[in-house]
């Protein structure tokens, strides 16, 4: 292209149409093509186990000799749900299998449900998500205790009290299969991960090399209240030293083309979905085989349910003596800095696609600055600001070329109009007059362009920052995560939107002016359903554009104009 309005514009509409074919392909259950998910996972321990039927979500046994051993199931005859609150999380315990059942933040408020905090885990009619762990017999027809087991809880503490750091609690099954298994998992203050420590007791006469598996199980809905005018990945993800972090989309779970390292010695499982994760982190030098899959637990939803599973080989435990292993749940929100203490590479299920490289600079930079100023909103301003500064000699070549462009616009329009009938000679005048004025019509043009992932990584790090949540900025701006309440920031945005347009040198084909108006207006309607934060950050990007816009073309003795579309 030859003209810089029309280069402009085809590098929006370019780009508009990479971002629909991208939202189409994950819509239609394929790899995204513009923001793409890495390899997907793998089944479990062995291919053979595949062919062996499930019963109820309980783990397919690895015999060591390669012989698969169906798992038969033990019931509870009745079952109590235990109680157990921290400073930052409640808890429900379902004595059946000391299966973690029910995980509500006190820290996170639900804005779709007016005072009520988030429920990550829940086992309930409208959702499905729990996190689970028992024993696989490596012996056919031997029944060890698994998640489905009848266990009693020890009498305890069920409230963290004032002064105390942490709590345990306790589940202890029966002994089956000559196996006694004793879950206890414990607390900390303030603190959303915590330590679930597994004592597997010979009670029998015989050595025992059981496994053991842990789990995490969920629905294939997304979260109550997902937007539908922005994508954020929801299912298992598994990370292992060898191939990190690795994404699985459910439909790819249940089309069976999960395709990832099967067995590590590193890593977690974990479910993802928009600010919150739960995962199962095992002690790293420990084998565990890796798999995930569909499986039916009863229930009557419509889309239930995806497992990711460790399953563990033990060593030999002798009559008399206990084997035990200490795990680490983690069910909270993705704070990348807690997340990346608790174990290295588990902030990376705070998913900046594949402008990581980017995004985490940015993060850290947006943390350091609210750090200082107190509030997200301002952060956000701030950080925008910096980004401005740090580009502007590059924004000010743009705006320049552009200024020379609006300047010998009146020669060019002179000039089609006089060629209109001879497109051939009107290219070749329009090229003469570029080079005596000295123009280059893409000058504009590829300063923007440069900035376009640095902005994009800058969208995908406050989409992606669970620390926004319910944080107020302003007046009527309580929570930067949710839209603007009285639409007063998309508002304003789609004014300084169309004032930047209208500040840009009109495109002397009337066609390409109405799409140089259109395509802004529409992506501003966009923004009306979009989180506060991401509007202001668009806003401030916006205003600072015009002003050095306008500076740099009165500097240059062309003075600001506005071109109003004609449609």
């Amino acid at each position: 292209m030859n003209d810089i309005r029309r280069t402009i514009l085809w590098v929006i509409f370019g780009f508009s149409m990479v971002l629909l074919w991208d939202q189409w392909q994950v819509h239609n259950g394929q790899k995204a093509t513009f923001f793409p998910t890495p390899a997907q996972q793998a089944k479990v321990a062995a291919e053979s186990a595949s062919a062996v039927p499930q019963v109820a979500g309980v783990p397919t046994a690895i015999a060591p000799t390669g012989v698969v051993v169906p798992v038969t199931e033990t019931r509870a005859a009745s079952k109590e749900l235990v109680q157990v609150e921290t400073d930052v999380m409640k808890f429900s315990f379902d004595s059946e299998g000391g299966t973690l059942a029910r995980v509500e933040m006190l820290k996170h408020a639900d804005e779709h449900k007016l005072g009520s905090q988030v429920v990550l885990l829940d086992d309930s009619k409208d959702r499905i998500y729990m996190a689970q762990t028992g024993l696989i017999s490596s012996v056919a027809g031997v029944a060890l205790p698994t998640h489905k087991t009848l266990m009693t809880v020890r009498p305890g503490a069920r409230k963290l009290k004032d002064g105390d750091n942490e709590l345990s609690i306790t589940f202890e099954s029966a002994a089956q299969g000559g196996v006694k298994l004793v879950k206890t998992y414990t607390v900390k203050r303030g603190a959303y991960d915590m330590a679930v420590k597994h004592d597997i007791v010979n009670t029998g006469t015989q050595d025992v090399a059981p496994q053991l598996y842990f789990q995490l199980v969920r629905d294939g809905n997304k979260p109550a209240g997902e937007s539908s005018f922005y994508s954020t990945f929801t299912g298992p993800a598994v990370y292992t030293e060898a191939k990190k972090y690795q994404k699985v989309e459910f439909a790819d779970i249940k089309k069976k083309k999960v395709d990832v390292e099967k067995q590590s010695t590193t890593g977690y499982i974990a479910m993802v979905q928009h600010y919150f994760v739960s995962a199962w982190i095992l002690p790293d030098g420990m084998n565990r085989d890796i798999s995930m899959d569909a499986v039916d637990i009863g229930s009557n939803m419509p889309d239930c349910c995806y497992r990711a599973t460790l399953i563990a080989p033990l060593d030999v435990v002798k009559p008399g003596q206990t084997k035990s292993v200490t795990a680490t749940l983690y069910t909270g929100p993705q704070e990348e800095k807690k997340l990346e203490a608790l174990y290295p590479g588990l902030e990376l299920v705070k998913d900046y696609g594949w402008l990581t490289i980017l995004a985490k600079p940015l993060f850290w930079l947006l943390h350091q600055l609210n750090s200082i100023l107190g509030n997200w909103g301002w952060s956000i301003v701030t950080l925008v600001v910096l980004l401005k500064a740090a580009f502007y000699w590059l924004n000010a070549h743009a705006y320049k070329s552009m200024a020379k462009m609006k300047a010998i616009n009146p020669k060019i329009m002179d000039m089609r109009e006089r060629l209109k009938d001879n497109p051939q000679q009107m290219q070749v005048e329009m090229m003469k007059i570029y080079r005596e004025e000295k123009v280059n019509p893409m000058g504009g043009c590829v300063p923007i362009a440069l900035q376009i992932p640095v902005f994009i990584a800058l969208y995908w790090v406050l989409l992606s920052t669970v620390e926004i949540r319910n944080a107020p900025w302003v007046g009527w701006i309580h929570d930067l995560s949710a839209p603007d309440p009285f639409f007063i920031l998309p508002l304003f945005m789609t004014l300084t939107t169309m004032l930047q347009t209208a500040l840009n040198p009109a495109p002397p084909d009337p066609m390409q002016a109405k799409m140089m108006w259109i395509m802004p207006l529409a992506f501003s309607v966009m923004f009306f359903f979009f989180p506060a934060g991401l509007v202001l950050y668009w806003i401030t990007n916006n205003v600072l554009s015009i002003a050095q816009q306008w500076i740099i073309n009165t500097r240059m003795g062309v003075p600001p104009q506005f071109n109003l579309p004609k449609f």
